[in-house]
């Protein structure tokens, strides 16, 4: 609840005395008092701050948080093929790729397949726990990599090559403050006929069936035109060139979530410029956008 993130928030000002700009009336001075509460969450080990800011979603809430032809698509990658998970936390959706139990789910995929995909966890912070480290130890070289303290934007194609299949659940899509940005580096990322499949939290969905769920509270993302008028994510992200977008709401979650599927189908990628003019860290934070064009 909208209680929560504030209750959240205030802990971590109690934790860090020196946040007491963020209430001077100089807009750049409360901007970087939010990015250091945000990047306090990031690098927060308080239990009470990981029960918000969660880090350990298995590969099951993906697939109940994704499209519904992500589990499908994630099934049908072979040993040439790669999956990269942007804001991975502990890598627990990688990790339960690797296990039995997901090949006894899917054993036509497995053995058409044959191998599995190589993986690519990406987070902020280093989240890995022993079961990564086992698992790690267990498979052939390079099978799977976890990559930290840098951001998603920071990486080049050098560093982390093409993949087919790349996911952001309530990763760095839900929490950075350059949109445009991020969705140009994914792209940049992703093969030709590769998806990129994530979702955002508590917005306007693309049939405008959801009213915000904090009660008197904006919803966590928006973005406005040159002349005010409201661009839902959906609409913003078909405009992306070479791609081909699909939008879902799912109210099962709470807060609702949107997921979008974005197949990438040409490489003159362009996306429409993103300029922030509000930010509020939470978990995830709110934010507000203009489109350039």
């Amino acid at each position: 609840m909208k209680t929560t993130r504030l209750a959240l928030l205030a802990l971590l000002c109690l934790q860090q005395l020196c946040l007491g700009p963020a209430h001077s009336a100089d807009p750049d001075t409360k901007l970087e008092a939010e990015r250091l509460k945000q990047e306090m969450i990031f690098q927060s080990k308080d239990q009470r701050v990981l029960e918000n800011y969660t880090i350990g979603r298995s590969l099951l809430e993906y697939a109940d948080g994704l499209p519904p032809d992500f589990d499908t698509a994630l099934a049908n990658l072979g040993p040439k093929d790669r999956w990269m998970d942007i804001g991975a936390g502990q890598g627990r959706a990688i990790l339960d790729y690797y296990t039995q139990d997901y090949d006894l789910r899917y054993p036509a995929s497995q053995d058409r397949r044959g191998k599995k995909a190589q993986t690519v966890a990406i987070s902020i912070e280093d989240r890995r726990t022993p079961l990564w480290h086992q698992t790690a130890a267990r498979l052939e070289a390079n099978q799977i990599r976890y990559l930290f303290d840098k951001r998603f934007r920071d990486y080049t194609l050098s560093e982390l090559g093409k993949f087919q299949i790349i996911t952001d659940l309530l990763g760095g899509f839900s929490y950075t403050e350059n949109m445009s940005l991020l969705m140009e580096r994914t792209l940049g990322f992703l093969e030709v006929n590769g998806t990129f499949y994530t979702l955002l939290q508590d917005v306007n969905s693309e049939a405008g069936s959801n009213p915000p769920y904090y009660a008197n509270s904006p919803y966590l993302t928006q973005i406005e035109s040159a002349n005010k008028a409201e661009v839902k994510v959906c609409s913003w992200l078909k405009r992306i060139s070479c791609v081909e977008v699909t939008c879902e709401l799912n109210n099962r979650w709470k807060p609702p979530v949107e997921a979008y599927r974005i197949r990438k189908v040409c490489n003159e990628v362009s996306v429409p410029a993103l300029t922030g003019t509000h930010f509020e860290a939470g978990t995830p934070p709110e934010r507000r956008y203009s489109l350039d064009n």
